[in-house]
Order: C-alpha cells, then sequence, then structure tokens
C-alpha cells in the first residue's frame, strides 16, 4: 500500500481524517462498512483506543485490518493501559504490521467507562510516550537498549483550544518540541477561539487539524458546553439548534459553514461523527471538499 499520509502533510493540501472505532466485540464487518464510506473521501483514518475508556478490540488489530481494507490508518495510542513496556511492545508490533501513523494521547480515567473498577497504568504521560517513539526511531528503546530494527512513523498529538488555558499551550509546545508531526485537536463550533488558539501557538511549526463533531439536537449542544471542558458552543448556535426543524441537517448546515472557515486558519479537519460517518460524504460535499485530492467546488 502506498502510505502518503506524511508526505499530504508536508504539502499545501487541506486535510481530511475522520475517527473510527474498532467494534465491542469479534465482529467488526459493520465498523468496517462504516470507514468504507469514507474510502476516497479521508485521506486517513484515526482509529480510537478504548476511547471514554470503553473496552473495544484494540486499536492495533482495528487499524490491521483497515490497512488490509485499503485505507491509511492512524492508530490511537493512550498512556492510560499500558506501562512503557506494552506501549512499545504495540508500537513495535504495529510498525511490524504496517502501520506508519500514530496518534499519542494520555488517555481518559477508567472511571468514565464501563469498566470503572478498572486500575490506570499512567506510566507515561503523552509528552514521554513521544519522547519514547523517538527513541524507537533512533534504534534504541526508552531504557536505551539496542533494537533489532527501528521504527518511523508519522507521529500526531492532540490538544484542546481554549487560548486562556495556559498550561495546556504548555504542554502542547513540548508535544511540538519532542517531534510531533501533526496536531488533532478538540472539537470546534467557536471559530474565534480557534482563532485565537492558532495566534497563540503561531510559533510552533507543526501543522493543526481542527477537530468537527457535527450536532445532532440542542440536547447535545448543551452537552458540549456544560460537560466538555474546553468546548464553547457560541449563543448563536445554540439558537440556530433550538429553532431547527430539522436538527440533524442544521447541524450539518452548522458544520460545513465551520469547515469553510477552518480553511483559512488549519491544515485540515477531523470529523469524529457521534455514531456512523453516513452523513459525512454529504457534509463534506456541502464545505466543497470533493475527494482525497482536496478539489474545491
Amino acid at each position: 500500500m502506498l502510505f502518503n499520509f506524511r508526505e499530504k502533510l508536508n504539502s499545501s493540501k487541506f486535510l481530511v481524517t475522520a475517527e473510527v472505532s474498532p467494534p465491542k466485540g469479534t465482529r467488526f464487518s459493520v465498523p468496517l462498512e462504516d470507514a468504507h464510506q469514507l474510502k476516497g473521501i479521508a485521506d486517513a483514518l484515526n482509529v480510537t483506543d478504548n476511547q471514554c475508556s470503553i473496552m473495544h478490540m484494540s486499536s492495533l488489530a482495528f487499524s490491521k485490518l483497515l490497512l488490509d481494507d485499503g485505507h491509511e490508518p492512524i492508530m490511537q495510542l493512550t498512556c492510560r493501559d499500558r506501562n512503557r513496556i506494552g506501549l512499545q511492545s504495540d508500537l513495535l508490533g504495529a510498525y511490524a504490521l504496517g502501520i506508519r501513523n500514530i496518534c499519542l494521547m494520555t488517555g481518559d480515567f477508567p472511571s468514565c467507562g464501563d469498566h470503572p473498577g478498572s486500575k490506570p497504568v499512567y506510566d507515561l504521560d503523552s509528552v514521554q510516550l513521544l519522547q519514547l517513539v523517538r527513541k524507537l526511531e533512533s534504534g534504541v528503546d526508552f531504557a536505551g537498549n539496542m533494537l533489532d530494527g527501528g521504527t518511523s512513523f508519522c507521529t500526531g498529538a492532540v490538544s484542546g483550544i481554549d487560548p486562556e488555558k495556559i498550561l495546556q499551550l504548555i504542554k502542547l509546545e513540548k508535544k511540538a518540541k519532542c517531534g510531533a508531526d501533526f496536531i488533532q485537536t478538540q472539537a470546534v463550533y467557536d471559530v474565534g477561539m480557534f482563532e485565537e488558539f492558532m495566534e497563540a501557538i503561531s510559533h510552533l511549526e507543526v501543522p493543526v487539524i481542527a477537530g468537527l463533531i457535527p450536532l445532532k439536537s440542542l440536547g447535545m449542544a448543551e452537552y458540549m458546553n456544560k460537560n466538555i471542558s474546553g468546548i464553547n458552543v457560541p449563543e448563536e448556535i445554540m439558537f440556530r439548534m433550538k429553532e431547527a426543524s430539522n436538527p440533524i441537517e442544521e447541524g450539518l448546515s452548522i458544520a460545513s459553514e465551520t469547515i469553510k472557515e477552518l480553511m483559512k486558519l488549519s491544515r485540515g479537519i477531523h470529523v469524529m461523527p457521534i455514531g456512523s460517518h453516513k452523513n459525512t460524504p454529504r457534509l463534506l460535499s456541502m464545505a466543497g471538499i470533493s475527494g482525497i485530492n482536496g478539489i474545491q467546488k
């Protein structure tokens, strides 16, 4: 398979990545069919790693299934469930299986998920995990022992978008200094806030891919504002969702308008629907994006 996500990061192309979740079980036909809707549209597909601390098939295994189905996966890897030995083992295994893109994050606390009694690991944080990856690429493990073959990943990290959260910005700067090849962000609803965030990190030479979660209802918008730190759904959008006769269609309209604004500010978008990707192709078409070549109508 031709890997070109790294090449696209180094081009001027407006990128489209999208999130897919492995199944909670061994039957993988449904999530593969969902991913198939994005063929020829998304430049790469993020595979979640027990997202929200809810147990699913491993991101490594599902990334390989996507790879075999002709997609370019970005395997997510969290610090929550593995110590440094397990993290390195999975990274070496992923590389041996042909996975070349990864996205590293700390991971939600287990009490949020479906195994609340599970013990968190957090042997490393996301910055240290980036350092670990760079060690593997130099041909040694995290303890300095020689490897019989190293890795060469295109490595991403994540960030919130609130420019007033100084500690978050400091951590993002550390990730950039540790060699993150790209950043994917929290969902953007307030384009003004995102613009301030981009101004605050303008000195960092790392491509930023803006997160996007299309709204489906007023209740969803209210939940985002109340429960997810760093997300601000502006009053104008809340009003539009409240007055909409078809909230799902209005949410897609809002998302397409947001994409058009983000084209001026970011290197791409990362689509994270609640549920399936059945509306993602139409959303991108509404925003003037057609296919993996990034043709804008």
